[in-house]
């Protein structure tokens, strides 16, 4: 079955190198085992496994993406690059799926005052709001299907004859969902980089920098960061 870790903290940074270790590429050591339990049961059953992978990013400024444009929006871009990972067949941002079930009252992260600062109570969304970065971590993730070229074999038809067959395995990976991630990781580092350029453009980094710290500032004054 699913095998999930709940009641953890997000990773940060600085524990990307404990993660890259890792051989499922999880943050807690409990779940990577019963991850590589399920790897081990599906290699000895001749089988392939499939999982989900999670991307976090940190320090986005809020307003990232656009709420005027379908494709301009963050999380479309997001979407649209995860699903171009071959053998990726889901992606949900925030709590995805998990908002469908739940009421109204319940699912949106309401804004609070905390201090001179406007803050939010919850991060169900994500990261991402009317298709714009709220400026809380962004969180995203793919779901990847088991590999094909099951050991076993599956079913097929010989297009030559019309006649039943079974599908030729060379070799295969039970689970390519580790790999997946350092993928996933990068193409949401690409979109997240052109998003980036789109709101402060500039003709060299520290141009960028400047106009991003210019812009942090007056978001700093309306207590928006």
């Amino acid at each position: 079955g699913p095998v999930r870790s709940t009641g953890l903290a997000l990773p940060t940074f600085a524990d990307r190198d404990a993660i890259d270790a890792d051989p499922v590429r999880c943050f807690d050591a409990e779940s990577s085992a019963r991850m590589l339990a399920e790897i081990e049961a599906a290699k000895a059953e001749g089988d392939t496994i499939g999982g989900v992978v999670e991307v976090v990013a940190t320090g986005l400024p809020p307003g990232i993406g656009s709420h005027s444009q379908g494709d301009r929006r963050l999380d479309a871009r997001l979407a649209g690059a995860l699903m171009g990972i071959q053998a990726i067949k889901g992606v949900e941002v925030g709590d995805g799926f998990e908002l469908a079930r739940t009421r109204g009252s319940l699912a949106h992260d309401e804004m609070v005052l905390d201090g001179d600062h406007i803050a939010r109570t919850g991060n169900r969304s994500g990261g991402t709001e009317g298709g714009m970065s709220t400026g809380e971590v962004l969180r995203v993730r793919a779901a990847m299907k088991p590999i094909a070229t099951v050991p076993r074999a599956l079913r097929t038809v010989d297009t030559a004859s019309m006649t039943p067959a079974q599908a030729h395995h060379q070799r295969s990976d039970v689970c390519a969902v580790p790999a997946a991630g350092v993928v996933a990781e990068a193409m949401v580092a690409l979109v997240l980089a052109e998003q980036m350029l789109e709101k402060f453009g500039g003709d060299s980094l520290a141009e960028t920098s400047r106009n991003h710290r210019a812009y942090l500032d007056r978001l700093g004054e309306r207590g928006l960061a």
